[in-house]
């Protein structure tokens, strides 16, 4: 029997730019699908009490800082503290991710999260901008100009709509988020805890 993970995320989450690759690992060592599902983070916090970084109280905005660096130096990943174009608005990469998916699959979709996060995270770049999406995307082999026209589409929307619906109605309150087996796993810093729960599964099928 198959095994899927649902992966909920954000593009502009730093937590997702540590942790996607890692959890890309765990999930094809394990043969665990993974079930990309790109979200509205902003109206995840709105039903759930989170609030977005400039409007956090200072010693939390701080501590954030941190824990990035800590994770950053721990994980040998290059992270700019405080990027250039942070925060920004993450509806057009994650359309860009839904109509990437839709258009090639979840395997490319995956490739164009961690471009994007790097994008952002390391190389200073604005993805809000359409003309940085498109170049993200065309140094994937990607037509960016055609995948960014369909972003703009009603199936695009109605994906990427139902993804933040389903996080919502799944308990979800940040990024990145996985529910594997009906539990769900908050943060980069529990992907410990997400591979046993896999190799529980996997362990149980032999």
């Amino acid at each position: 029997m198959s095994l899927t993970c649902d992966y909920f995320l954000a593009p502009p989450s730093p937590f997702v730019y540590m942790g996607h690759a890692r959890f890309i690992d765990l999930a094809r060592r394990y043969d665990v699908q993974i079930q990309l599902k790109p979200i509205d983070l902003g109206r995840i916090f709105s039903g759930s009490g989170g609030l977005p970084l400039a409007k956090r109280p200072p010693q939390r905005q701080a501590y954030r800082l941190i824990e990035l660096a800590r994770w950053s130096k721990f994980l040998g990943l290059p992270l700019n503290l405080q990027p250039k174009f942070f925060p920004v608005a993450g509806d057009p990469a994650a359309r860009l991710i839904v109509a990437t998916q839709l258009a090639h699959g979840t395997e490319k979709a995956l490739e164009l999260v961690a471009a994007v996060s790097k994008a952002l995270w390391v190389e200073e770049r604005n993805i809000a901008d359409e003309a940085t999406l498109q170049s993200v995307a065309e140094h994937l082999s990607l037509d960016g100009k055609a995948l960014l026209a369909a972003s703009s589409g009603a199936s695009v929307q109605a994906a990427y709509d139902a993804n933040t619906d389903e996080a919502a109605s799944a308990g979800v309150f940040g990024a990145p988020w996985f529910v594997f087996d009906g539990q769900p796993y908050w943060g980069q810093d529990r992907l410990d805890f997400l591979e046993r729960a896999f190799a529980e599964a996997r362990n149980a099928q032999r």
